[in-house]
């Protein structure tokens, strides 16, 4: 009757028999394990971005300095040559009268993308983010820094492929980039890992 009386006395709160401790723990354990994981994604997505703002600033650096004022160079008889060109439009040449629009598409983008970085648990996505964000800081960096002034400056393009528009490393980048995302999308996956279908 005691232990009976025990059980029916015992209030029903999270308090009771240590419930709360052990809530708290579990809770505490996935807090945890969550943080981790979204840490590394976070880590991937700024270290693609880096690794492709490097690869675009690097090359369009050679680029100025040996190639530019220079004859192009053919790398694949006449469908592939690097040829040195300002461009001061969009990607691949596109929309040469509204470089400061360009511009500050290009700054909303990263910022939306830092925004969303605290909500990434997926692979995939900071793998396209990181190539998007990489991209879009390598053209930025030449809007800002080079002339004719800042928010105005031409970007350096010299992958000259037959038949096709004059781009950089940094379009390469924003273009797969963008590739990946649509790929994801259709397959339902969101950028906190969760994955849907319609």
């Amino acid at each position: 009757m005691a232990e009976a009386g025990r059980i029916i006395g015992t209030p029903d709160t999270p308090e009771a028999g240590g419930a709360e401790p052990e809530q708290s723990g579990v809770e505490g354990t996935g807090a945890a394990a969550e943080r981790p994981r979204g840490k590394r994604r976070i880590a991937v997505l700024f270290t693609v971005a880096a690794l492709a703002y490097a690869l675009d600033l690097v090359s369009k650096l050679i680029v100025v300095a040996k190639l530019e004022h220079h004859a192009p160079i053919q790398i694949v008889g006449d469908w592939l040559r690097f040829e040195a060109i300002r461009n001061a439009g969009a990607a691949f040449g596109f929309g040469e009268a509204f470089t400061i629009i360009f511009t500050v598409i290009a700054a909303a983008v990263i910022v939306v993308i830092a925004r969303l970085a605290r909500k990434l648990y997926s692979l995939p996505w900071a793998i396209a983010l990181g190539l998007l964000l990489g991209g879009a800081l390598g053209n930025l960096t030449d809007r800002i820094f080079r002339s004719p002034g800042i928010f105005e400056g031409a970007v350096v393009d010299f992958i000259a492929p037959k038949h096709f528009a004059v781009f950089n490393l940094a379009d390469s980048a924003i273009v797969c980039g963008g590739i990946l995302i649509v790929l994801l999308s259709f397959r339902g996956l969101d950028p906190d890992g969760t994955v849907h279908k319609d």
